[in-house]
Formats: C-alpha cells, structure tokens, sequence
C-alpha cells in the first residue's frame, strides 16, 4: 500500500516558494516536528539534496549523513537520464526511457559505467572510510531538492531497504505529482512541500535562488561526528 503524501495546500502548483534551498529545509523541518525526540537519521542525495537535508537535521537535532546515488544520463545531456546507481551498487534502468530514446545495449552500458565511476568517486569523497549508518529499528529521513522523473530517489530507496531500512520518508521541497505518487509508493511515506503537474516540470523553478551545489559545500554541510555509526 502505498505511504501517504503530505503537501502544503497552499503551495500547490505555484513557483517559485522558496527562496532557496536552505529556506525549502526550513519548510520541510515544520512538517517533520512530530519526530523530533525520535532516533531518525537525515540522509542526504548528494549534491543538492545536502543544503535542504543539513537545515532539516540542524533544526530537529537529528544526525546527517549522505546516500551517494546519480542518475545514468542520456548520452547527449548532462541534466535528463534513464535510471540511476546507488552507493551500493543497485542500479535501475528505466526500460521504457530506453526505448523512447532508442538506446543501444553499449549506450546503455557506458553511461551505466560513467554514473557507477561518478558514484564510486563521491562515495570516496563525502564519505571516507566511515561505516554506513545503521537503518534497522529508526525512521531514515532521505532528503532530495526535489522530485522530476524520480530515478534517483527510486534507487536510493531500493538501496536503503537492502541496507535494512524499514521506515523511509521522503522528504523534498518540490515534485512533480506524478513522480511523488510513485515514489510514494515505495517509501513509508513522502513529505513534499510544493507539488506541480503539467508539462515542464523543473525543480529549479520551485526556488527564487537557484545554483549548482559544489562538493566542496557538500563537505562543509556535512559534520561526520553526528553520523552515528
């Protein structure tokens, strides 16, 4: 059974709402009140998802950590993809998307092979040689700037479950109506502040101010002391 969907009425099928990606996690702390006091852990998609994720653990006390997941691009894009890889390896291929684009086998492998190379890297990067935190037992809060197609949150879920997750919330600032039902279906339940439909769809548009978030910011949002082990 699908988990249920919380939105904020007001916000429906307007942009933009936020005036930036700490103010969206702001927003979305308020709706998650009723956890705090809780041992959820926040777990941020990485790169845009950490700005949002980091405001929602600061303001519940909650700890942060990150689930490296990257979308398998279109061969001729670096924005749309077909699926996606996950810090554990999991991968989901769109099938459907595949042929739309009608991708050939090799095609598919080598932008598989590039988000997976992409993965591995960050992975490295954010998150060293510290453990995965454990899941069993605690609601995971798993944080995005937003939900377009869904691949991405779709794999990190898959993930998490594997990982022995039982309780997964979705929280984001903005998505597309159509995605958050079906990432809805997946997760325990989705908190997504601002939902569109229509043609179009752009997280960007959800934002007054809206930029490209580095590594390097990654790393600085980041505070491995509250990542319990």
């Amino acid at each position: 059974m699908p988990g249920p969907i919380y939105d904020i009425t007001s916000l429906r099928d307007r942009s933009p709402v936020f005036r930036d990606r700490r103010h969206a996690g702001a927003v979305l702390a308020e709706r998650l009140e009723a956890l705090r006091g809780s041992a959820a852990i926040v777990l941020a998609i990485p790169a845009g998802g950490v700005p949002v994720a980091a405001e929602i653990a600061h303001r519940l006390g909650f700890p942060l950590d990150v689930a490296v997941v990257s979308k398998i691009l279109l061969p001729w894009t670096t924005e749309a993809g077909f699926g996606a890889v996950a810090f554990d390896g999991t991968v989901w291929v769109d099938q459907e998307a595949v042929q739309r684009h009608a991708l050939k086998r090799d095609e598919v492998e080598r932008c598989t092979a590039q988000a997976r190379a992409k993965v591995e890297r960050r992975v490295g990067a954010l998150r060293g040689e510290r453990p995965f935190p454990t899941l069993a037992g605690r609601t995971t809060i798993l944080v995005d700037d937003g939900i377009a197609a869904g691949s991405t949150l779709r794999t990190a879920i898959s993930a998490l479950r594997a990982r022995g997750a039982s309780d997964i919330v979705v929280a984001v600032p903005t998505g597309h109506s159509e995605s958050v039902q079906r990432i809805a279906a997946l997760a325990d339940a989705v908190y997504c502040a601002n939902i569109r439909g229509g043609y179009g769809f752009a997280v960007a548009d959800a934002f007054e101010a809206w930029e490209d978030v580095d590594e390097a910011t990654v790393r600085a949002s980041l505070n491995p002391d509250k990542a319990l082990p």
